[in-house]
């Protein structure tokens, strides 16, 4: 299991709150951000049924995404993962994800984290919740919130890439390239066929740690 240090976000957090840029947010935010930005890996629009044990069923989902032999098959593997994630035992909860969804489709953002932030004081435990409006702070330019439930979402699931990858892009974002790599290569580590992190990988390893010579 890829483990990240809890003591590293405290580091990240305090960088962040020394920094001006980290509490600037967009103006309108009902605004989709521009075409340009990178996307964070999300869960595909329909996710398959799975069963009911999570844990054991997550260990050998993660086995298989690492020994998937082509990306169409690592596909599968990690659709079956977002909805073991996405899977909840509670009605309120999942009305209300999909509530937020809904909301969200619609450009109503604040309306959406609303009810993400119902889930999450509702059902803590519950990663996707923490996950999802994560996602929306991120797209807000809200960093500081962003990377705040970033750690709620890897204290519990630390094999979360889609958060690893939305770290690492933070990290970027405020020129910290050391960070932004450790967290991408944790996310490679974790699920090798995402995509443009193999890219961006090379590009910051460069850039940190210099050419081979």
């Amino acid at each position: 299991m890829v483990r990240f240090p809890a003591a590293s976000f405290a580091m990240v957090l305090a960088a962040l709150f020394a920094a001006a840029p980290v509490h600037a947010q967009v103006k309108d935010p009902q605004v989709a951000p521009p075409e340009s930005r990178k996307s964070i890996p999300e869960p595909p629009a329909k996710l398959p049924k799975v069963g009911a044990d999570k844990t054991r069923g997550l260990d050998f989902l993660f086995g298989a995404l690492k020994a998937a032999p082509d990306d169409d098959s690592a596909k599968h593997v990690e659709a079956r993962i977002w909805a073991l994630w996405s899977q909840t035992t509670s009605d309120t909860t999942a009305l209300l994800m999909t509530r937020a969804k809904t909301a969200l489709d619609a450009k109503q953002v604040d309306v959406a984290l609303k009810l993400l932030t119902a889930v999450v004081k509702l059902r803590p435990d519950y990663i996707e919740g923490w996950n999802r409006r994560a996602t929306l702070y991120y797209l807000q330019n809200d960093y500081t919130r962003s990377l705040e439930d970033i750690e709620q979402v890897l204290v519990r699931e630390p094999r979360h890439f889609g958060a690893l990858a939305g770290l690492g892009m933070i990290m970027q974002e405020l020129g910290d390239d050391k960070r932004a790599l450790d967290a991408f290569r944790k996310a490679l580590a974790v699920n090798p066929h995402l995509e443009k992190l193999p890219e961006m990988v090379k590009t910051l390893t460069e850039k940190v740690e210099g050419r081979d010579i």
